[in-house]
């Protein structure tokens, strides 16, 4: 069978047959994921391969570049004494899970870091691109993507400097290299949009993706992997809208939303090749199944107080809340290879963490009875409602419902008078 040939039936049984699998609650980025294991059970490392491994470099950088895009700073700003609060409880929670992981897992500090970082760090894209079928009110929408996206600002800054902290002059040089990103990249993007669009109608979205792609190998370069640069780039791009506003256009989030949608499940399916075999065995799914019947009732409980305890809510919608945050499969896959490479994880543990992964992002599928979805398309939905009471508005475009991304932008949805 030719290579080419190979290829394409490579992008149809990833784009197609996950997603009709999805009637069966089956959420398709663990179809894409069990395709990498079976294709790495039956042909080992001939499974791996440089060409899919661009493909699953762009899915993650692209999805994380979107995540940055989705960022808005003026809605988070509205809510911003009940995120810090949560962000507190995170970064308590976070310490505490560590603390755990270093003296009983015969961890070093590091490791049990970007453990407890797996293990409760939500997947902010998985997140939002199933809030429009989940059924949740605006209210309910506004504070899981609010705690999403607050959840991942604060876990890429941990995840930098967990990485980094080991080697202080190295932590140095990287700090500054970040700093000289973060200054840097406005100023491209401005000199793109001086001298380049006004040639060149059209060409914003490619030259977003250019730089979040130039800005997720750099970070890589720096050793603290491509969705950081991505997210970095993603972000800036948001906060230059109102100074360029074709750069993170509607139009703009759309196309970027729909490349990734396209890329991501190469990701996945290349995560699942790149699982060592000793992760498939019984003492991985005991292991798998006590951190998932520890850690996500506690991660769940927690965000359930907070609700209970800031804004009195009912039982039933702090729930729905919390069940909403619960999907971590990309940080978790992300942390789990980071952890196997640089950290000597063992295979049971790995395997542990890939069970655990699977089963918080199955939970909203089954609770809500709505599947997560890859490519996220869906025919013009209207905007929710003004929570002050004014007329809804109508959206921008049309909205997705893929693994990467599909709610209303945290924009358009305004926090309720709490």
């Amino acid at each position: 069978m030719s290579r080419e040939l190979i290829y394409l039936l490579l992008i149809f049984g990833l784009l197609v047959i996950p997603r009709a699998l999805q009637r069966f609650k089956i959420p398709a980025p663990l179809t894409c994921l069990l395709f990498g294991i079976v294709a790495m059970l039956a042909w080992g490392e001939k499974s791996h391969d440089t060409v899919v491994g661009m493909l699953a470099t762009l899915g993650i950088s692209s999805l994380f570049l979107f995540a940055g895009l989705e960022v808005e700073l003026k809605a988070l700003r509205k809510g911003l004494w009940p995120l810090l609060t949560h962000l507190v409880i995170r970064g308590a929670t976070l310490v505490g899970v560590g603390w755990l992981a270093w003296r009983y897992a015969g961890m070093s500090w590091q490791a049990a870091g970007l453990l407890a970082l797996a293990l409760l760090t939500p997947s902010t894209g998985f997140i939002l691109d199933t809030l429009s079928r989940l059924g949740l009110n605006e209210e309910e929408r506004f504070w899981v993507t609010s705690k999403a996206i607050a959840g991942e600002l604060l876990a890429l800054v941990a995840l930098f400097v967990v990485l980094q902290a080991g080697d202080p002059m190295r932590m140095a040089l990287s700090s500054g290299a970040l700093i000289a990103m973060l200054v840097g990249l406005p100023l491209v993007f401005v000199a793109l949009g001086r001298w380049v669009v006004p040639h060149a109608p059209g060409s914003e979205f490619s030259l977003l993706v250019m730089v979040g792609m130039i800005a997720a190998f750099a970070t890589a370069k720096l050793g603290v992997y491509y969705l950081v640069g991505a997210f970095v780039a993603g972000l800036i791009a948001r906060l230059l809208r109102e100074r360029m506003p074709s750069l993170a256009s509607d139009e703009n989030l759309h196309a970027v939303r729909l490349f990734a949608s396209f890329f991501v499940p190469f990701y996945f399916f290349n995560a699942g090749t790149k699982v060592p075999s000793g992760a498939l065995s019984f003492e991985a799914l005991g292991l798998g199944l006590l951190l998932t019947a520890v850690v996500l009732p506690l991660r769940i409980g927690i965000v359930w107080l907070q609700r209970r305890a800031l804004f009195g809510e009912n039982h039933r919608a702090s729930l729905r809340v919390s069940v909403a945050l619960a999907p971590t499969l990309i940080f978790t896959l992300v942390l789990a290879a980071i952890l196997r490479d640089r950290f000597a994880l063992s295979d049971v543990w790995f395997g542990a963490l890939l069970l655990y992964a699977t089963l918080t992002t199955i939970l909203p599928s089954l609770v809500f009875r709505s599947p997560f979805d890859v490519d996220p398309v869906e025919e013009h939905p209207l905007a929710p409602a003004d929570p002050a009471g004014g007329e809804p508005e109508a959206a921008a475009m049309p909205q997705t419902v893929s693994e990467p991304t599909a709610m209303p932008a945290a924009a358009g949805v305004h926090p309720p008078g709490h």
